[in-house]
């Protein structure tokens, strides 16, 4: 490996140095964002209590994510890459042990550390504070409905009400038209779990979707506007998940438009690129804007099947020191501000707000064999 790294603005470096860089990413991923016994037989909603109740006793444990990204000193990119450690809180070297202990560097390539409390998906399940006026209010009911609104699934029991965001409208190759957000948005977090046996399917094809979500006032008897049609299951069993995402079926094509609130028509899709500005309407936080920070961050997420990871998704940071998203947001399309291209699906979040990740575009259209309208 290239042992000059650590002096070389990003933009320097060949391509046998970002393979270097993704080799790296690929070992200290393998190596730390191992599954934890421990916790994976606990429902999500417990594990993440006592996750963040927990001491934190191992560098297993604590890091939550592993990408290339630019390393930081004091709160300023410093224009060099790195491979960052994600973890739950920073803790005095002094206190660790020497085996605790993440690598300063590896093989001449420079580390970073970066505190993010958990990285959780970003369906909201209790009520979040409102968006400014000055946009379209996207947790009212809307006839045609528009992605960047509200919308969720019923559960079964009535144990809660959510409420996600309705991403982009998408169809088959026969011409259906589908709504496009997460699987923990549409499907109820539907997988496989850790050990690769039990099957989750709480929620099953034709299962109804309404907008709003319940959350915000959606009601069973005039809401309904798709039925859930197919979705990638979150295996908790393999290192590998790329998307989060689900479709369901549009039952009325007049009841819908594919202009995304205050954003307007996507015009296709593209790859993301570090450092590209982007832009999302979602439940939440309704209009935000921010920066690719990654393209190539492996994560691990807490669901009702396990803890998930998750290879190579886009980080993104919000402009501004604006957070980028918050619960409620999951399911947003994010798209290059200039060009309105989609490049990805808006899935989960630290909870300190640093940063946002999401699927590539590509991946979510590939797996569930749509394409944008």
């Amino acid at each position: 490996m290239n042992h000059s790294m650590a002096s070389k603005l990003f933009s320097h470096l060949s391509q046998t140095e970002f393979g270097d860089l993704s080799q790296a990413k690929t070992e200290m991923s393998s190596k730390y964002l191992r599954p934890h016994a421990s916790v994976q037989a606990a429902s999500a909603r417990g594990r993440v209590a006592a996750f963040r109740a927990a001491p934190v006793s191992t560098a297993t444990q604590n890091v939550l994510g592993v990408g290339v990204d630019e390393k930081y000193v004091d709160g300023i990119p410093t224009g060099v890459m790195s491979i960052k450690f994600l973890v739950r809180a920073k803790t005095a070297k002094s206190a660790l042990s020497k085996s605790d202990l993440l690598p300063s560097a590896i093989a001449g390539i420079p580390t970073d550390v970066e505190e993010v409390g958990m990285i959780v998906p970003l369906a909201a399940k209790k009520a979040a504070s409102a968006a400014a006026a000055v946009f379209p209010n996207p947790r009212l009911r809307k006839r045609p409905f528009q992605p960047g609104s509200s919308v969720g699934f019923r559960e079964p029991a009535d144990e809660f009400v959510m409420a996600g965001t309705f991403g982009a409208l998408v169809k088959d190759a026969a011409g259906q038209l589908y709504l496009l957000s997460n699987n923990h948005v549409l499907a109820f977090e539907n997988g496989v779990e850790a050990d690769g046996v039990t099957k989750r399917e709480v929620l099953s094809k034709g299962a109804p979707i309404f907008q709003p979500g319940f959350l915000d006032g959606g009601k069973p008897s005039t809401d309904k506007v798709a039925e859930l049609t197919r979705w990638i299951d979150l295996r908790a069993d393999r290192p590998d998940n790329l998307v989060d995402a689900a479709i369901a079926k549009v039952l009325a094509k007049s009841n819908v438009k594919p202009e995304i609130l205050f954003i307007g028509a996507p015009t296709g899709s593209k790859a993301a690129a570090k450092d590209m500005t982007v832009h999302k309407f979602g439940r939440t936080t309704s209009y935000r804007a921010g920066r690719v920070s990654s393209v190539f961050f492996d994560v691990t997420v807490p669901y009702e099947v396990g803890d998930v990871m998750f290879t190579d998704q886009i980080a993104i940071r919000g402009l501004n020191g604006k957070r980028f998203s918050d619960s409620g947001d999951s399911g947003s399309t994010i798209l290059e501000r200039s060009t309105n291209k989609v490049v990805g699906l808006l899935f989960a979040g630290a909870t300190n707000g640093s940063l946002t990740f999401a699927n590539h575009i590509a991946d979510v259209l590939a797996q569930l064999k749509v394409r944008l309208v």
